[in-house]
């Protein structure tokens, strides 16, 4: 029984369960979840996922709102590599989100050749 509550603890220290990039693609296709890329503007601008939300994660405190009517989907959190995307899903967790993590970011979303759009 403790070790359930330790995987479930750690996920949740995590930011959320990690998703493979396919995984993203099929539930943004049945929009059942928003993505939200927490990497800089000038990142984002180079280069991101379609539908993507850019939130930057020095920022995601005070938009945390912006979200609300996304409350009933899964947010989807993205950086480049993952250091930020965990403590921004915990941070969107404590106000009552369902959080997963793209596991392994742009860097992983990238190298498996899936499209990024440009701005």
């Amino acid at each position: 029984m403790g070790l359930v509550y330790f995987l479930i603890w750690s996920e949740r220290s995590k930011g959320g369960k990690p998703i493979t990039a396919n995984e993203l693609v099929a539930m943004m296709n049945a929009d059942t979840a928003v993505l939200v890329d927490v990497r800089p503007a000038s990142e984002f601008q180079s280069g991101h996922i379609h539908g993507a939300i850019n939130i930057p994660h020095n920022k995601v405190d005070g938009r945390i709102g912006e979200l609300e009517k996304s409350r009933s989907k899964i947010l989807v959190m993205a950086d480049h590599m993952g250091q930020h995307a965990g403590s921004a899903g915990r941070k969107f967790s404590k106000e009552g989100y369902n959080v997963r993590r793209l596991s392994g970011g742009m860097g992983e979303w990238q190298a498996q050749s899936m499209p990024v759009v440009r701005d």
